[in-house]
């Protein structure tokens, strides 16, 4: 796989380098990785998902195996290269005085080849097992994303990444309440709403967003997502408002300060006389 900085190591990361080596080379019969957990659901009681992560279901679908080393030394032989480039690579940047992404991804293509050129080792089998990619430019964008299934509530409302997001009402999204819809998040930052491929039309609404109690007006379909939000900040923590003596740091010191006597001491005074 080609390599390349990246500013976080992530499942879009992973899509984005893979993308890369199916343009350059086509789909590989397998890929041999870590148990990262990019690659390998760790937790047996893990939700959804089908047991795969998302990268794993991008391969699925790609008809790409992946197989994790399990061994110690299948472990070593998949990190050896990976110590190496993190030593000597550092210390190639570092001579050839190399600063930011755009600058590091612009070096890499002449490191990779004379690194090769000097340490590669020839394959005991030599054929090339990569298959054609045969993946439409679009089918292909619609693996290589982050995808989950979400509920459809009664206001035809469903919740994402702490959004509430409000479907159009039309005569497809009115049969839709109670079923389940998939979203498709990418790279980007671009989010669509599907069910059976047909692209749903939206509206999102910031679960943090503040809204006025005034603002909730008669429509029902608005007012139960603005009624929604309002619910969420009620049930944030009222600020708590510094009294005057807390503001100009005064403190209590347990002494009463003298100060004018009060009725019932004028009384004792006036009964000893």
């Amino acid at each position: 796989m080609q390599l390349r900085f990246v500013p976080s190591e992530s499942a879009f990361s992973y899509f984005d380098a893979l993308e890369g080596d199916l343009a350059a080379h086509g789909r590989p019969v397998a890929f041999y990785s870590d148990k990262h957990s990019v690659f390998r659901v760790a937790k047996t009681e893990a939700k959804g998902g089908q047991g795969m992560t998302q990268f794993g279901r991008a391969l699925a679908e790609l008809n790409i195996e992946i197989l994790c080393a399990t061994s110690s030394q299948a472990k070593g032989r998949v990190e050896r290269v990976n110590r190496t480039l993190q030593d000597r690579l550092v210390k190639e940047l570092r001579l050839a005085g190399i600063k930011g992404l755009e600058a590091g991804n612009a070096f890499l293509p002449g490191f990779m080849e004379r690194f090769n050129a000097r340490f590669a080792v020839s394959p005991a089998r030599p054929d090339d097992l990569h298959r054609p990619l045969n993946v439409a430019p679009d089918r292909l964008r619609d693996i290589l994303c982050w995808r989950e299934r979400r509920h459809v509530g009664r206001q035809l409302t469903l919740c994402y990444e702490r959004k509430r997001i409000m479907l159009e009402e039309s005569e497809l999204t009115r049969g839709l309440v109670d079923q389940y819809v998939d979203t498709y998040a990418f790279a980007d930052g671009r989010l669509e709403v599907r069910w059976k491929g047909i692209p749903l039309p939206y509206t999102a609404f910031d679960k943090d967003q503040r809204v006025s109690h005034t603002a909730i007006v008669e429509n029902n379909r608005l007012s139960a997502a603005l009624a929604y939000v309002k619910e969420m900040q009620d049930n944030l923590p009222a600020p708590r408002v510094k009294t005057n003596s807390e503001k100009t740091g005064y403190r209590k010191t347990g002494r009463k300060s003298p100060g004018r006597p009060s009725l019932a001491d004028k009384r004792a005074a006036c009964a000893a006389e």
